[in-house]
C-alpha cells in the first residue's frame, strides 16, 4: 500500500453487535418489509457512525461475520402510511394508520470488520491516532451519538469492541445471498443505490471495496 494511503487509513476494528430483532429491508419490497438474510454494509456503517463520526473520516466495511443461525419471524404492526412534508401544518395519524406485515430476523449477532479513511474535510487538528482513540474509547464505554439500530429504529443494537484474539465462532453456513444493497451514493445530487453480490462463506460475507467492479449502480 502507498505511504500516503497508509497515513489516511486507520487500523482494522472488530465490533460485535447483537439484538433481539433486525430488519435490513430489501428495497425491492415496496409495501411489506422483508429483511435480507444478514446485515448489509450500509447498516453496518450506520452503527459505526452512531458511535463515532466526523466529517474528517469515512467508514469502510470489509467483512461481516454472522454469529447466530439465521432465524425469521413474521410480525404484523401498525405504520403511518405517509410522511409529513415541511409545508404541512398537521397530520392526523389515525387517518393514515395502516397495518402491514413484515418478515424480520430474530436473535441476531454479527461482527463488523471495518476501518475508516481520512477525508478531504480533515482539518489540521485531525489525524488517524486521534480518531482511532476516540472511537475505541467511545466503543469500550458504550457511548454513542444516538442508539445504533439493526436496520430499523425500533430494533436497538448492543455493541462491544473486540480484539483480534477475541473473535467469536461464526456459523458454518455457505450460500449465495443474491444481490444485496451495498450503500447509497450521494455524490451526484440524486441518491442512487449501489449493490453487490453477497456470498455467505463459512458464516462470513466479504464486502468488496467501494469503487471496485463488484459494486454495481
Amino acid at each position: 500500500m502507498h505511504d500516503n494511503e497508509n497515513k489516511r487509513r486507520s487500523r482494522l476494528f472488530n465490533l460485535k453487535v447483537w439484538g433481539e430483532n433486525a430488519c435490513f429491508t430489501r428495497p425491492e419490497m415496496k409495501v411489506e418489509r422483508v429483511s435480507y438474510d444478514a446485515m448489509t454494509p450500509s447498516a453496518a456503517r450506520g452503527i459505526l457512525e452512531a458511535i463515532h463520526w466526523k466529517p474528517a473520516i469515512k467508514w469502510h466495511i470489509t467483512q461481516i461475520d454472522v454469529l447466530n443461525p439465521i432465524k425469521w419471524t413474521s410480525v404484523r404492526r401498525n405504520e403511518v402510511g405517509i410522511k409529513m412534508s415541511p409545508s404541512s401544518k398537521q397530520l392526523f395519524i389515525e387517518d393514515q394508520r395502516q397495518q402491514r406485515a413484515g418478515l424480520f430476523l430474530r436473535d441476531v449477532a454479527y461482527v463488523i470488520h471495518a476501518f475508516f479513511r481520512m477525508t478531504d474535510k480533515a482539518g489540521p487538528d485531525d489525524n488517524l491516532a486521534k480518531h482511532e482513540e476516540m472511537f475505541m474509547r467511545r466503543a469500550k464505554k458504550g457511548q454513542c451519538f444516538h442508539r445504533p439500530c439493526l436496520g430499523c429504529r425500533e430494533f436497538a443494537a448492543d455493541f462491544e469492541l473486540l480484539d483480534d484474539k477475541d473473535l467469536p465462532q461464526t456459523i458454518t453456513d455457505t450460500k449465495d445471498l443474491g444481490w444485496m444493497l451495498y450503500d447509497i451514493d450521494f455524490n451526484n445530487g440524486e441518491p442512487k443505490p449501489m449493490f453487490f453480490r453477497a456470498y455467505l462463506e463459512n458464516g462470513s460475507i466479504v464486502v468488496p471495496p467501494l469503487g471496485s467492479s463488484e459494486v454495481r449502480k
